[in-house]
């Protein structure tokens, strides 16, 4: 679509430009690696877009002109700044799953998980999903700003070197440079991710279910069944982090997997994987409270990898309020997935 200033004025030119947020929120996520900044961000992209309506000659599509301002908008606010991390990007795994999980560390800025679209056109959903995959997001935060944008307009959207040049204000030579370089890095620090199943699919819907299920009962051998041989498990808000099943298992079996009926989750989707929020209470008597999300990497078999936010505040972003029994809210944003059962109780990996 090629639209010039002219009919309708700014307030009907910038309707027809609101179809494209979903998808610049998504784009400055796997820029920022924060949701509450990636809405601030496309909000600014949507003003410098109504105040410089009048300029737009119509010489690119709307979608384009949207992602130029929203790439520039992004590098501006990640110029001397740190990037965000999970706990893997930190150091090396955790050797004792009996430790005490320490305290956040410092000035850390941790990744945050990304709710997943509700409806759209399928295809859109599916493109999203695979910008926002969580072990994808993180391997983009050690990239140079600049390498990490020339890299997803190339990469996740297709434009091509002398768009991206004209985009940043970069030369095109600059542009295969820059590629170059943040590919080369890219296979450096991101995992292999072939085999992530869709998280709607059935393969992930049952996995989840499983997960779920293993923390209502307190399953040990459930989740020994579940988990991977080279799992790892990730604290986030900690520097803890835990490679291997042995490991893995050993830290869950001390801190989760201890009273049946101790935590209780909602199924949903985030960073385009399977995940769930769950609640916690402190003892039979006491009420559910909002607790944290977990994500899950599966294959569709077993879980290869567990990312657990321990962030009540994610609540809010994913439709949640503090009742798990208020499932009409609590589903909102939560895509497909098996129903949590009213009468059960369950968990997550978690402090």
């Amino acid at each position: 679509m090629t639209m010039t200033a002219a009919p309708g004025g700014r307030d009907a030119f910038l309707l027809d430009a609101e179809i494209h947020r979903r998808e610049l929120l998504a784009h400055c996520y796997s820029m920022v690696g924060s949701l509450q900044e990636a809405e601030d961000l496309v909000q600014e992209t949507y003003l410098r877009a109504w105040r410089s309506w009048e300029a737009f000659e119509g010489r690119s599509s709307v979608r384009t002109w949207l992602y130029r301002i929203a790439t520039n908008v992004c590098l501006t606010a990640l110029r001397g700044s740190r990037g965000r991390v999970l706990p893997s990007g930190l150091g090396t795994p955790g050797e004792d799953p009996d430790a005490p999980i320490p305290a956040g560390a410092g000035e850390v800025r941790w990744l945050d998980p990304f709710p997943d679209a509700v409806g759209g056109d399928p295809a859109d959903v599916v493109a999203d999903r695979a910008r926002v995959r969580l072990a994808l997001v993180a391997s983009l935060q050690h990239l140079p700003p600049r390498q990490r944008a020339v890299l997803i307009l190339r990469e996740a959207l297709g434009y091509r070197a002398a768009e991206i040049a004209d985009m940043l204000g970069m030369s095109v030579v600059a542009v295969k440079s820059a590629l170059q370089r943040a590919r080369a890095r890219l296979d450096e620090v991101a995992p292999d991710e072939d085999l992530l199943v869709e998280p709607d699919s059935p393969a992930a819907r049952a996995v989840l279910d499983r997960y779920i299920s293993a923390f209502e009962r307190a399953d040990v051998a459930a989740m020994t069944d579940l988990l991977r041989a080279d799992a790892s498990l990730e604290l986030v808000g900690s520097t803890t982090w835990f490679q291997g099943k042995r490991n893995c298992l050993a830290h869950l079996i001390g801190h989760a997997l201890t009273v049946p009926g101790r935590y209780r989750m909602i199924p949903t989707i985030a960073c385009g994987q399977p995940a769930a929020l769950s609640y916690r209470r402190e003892n039979a008597r006491s009420p559910y409270r909002p607790f944290g999300v977990v994500v899950l990497a599966t294959d569709g078999r077993q879980v290869y990898r567990v990312t657990n936010f321990t962030d009540p505040a994610l609540f809010a972003r994913f439709g949640l309020g503090d009742d798990p029994d208020d499932l009409p809210a609590a589903r909102t944003s939560a895509g497909p997935g098996p129903e949590l059962r009213a009468s059960s109780a369950a968990g997550q990996p978690n402090r």
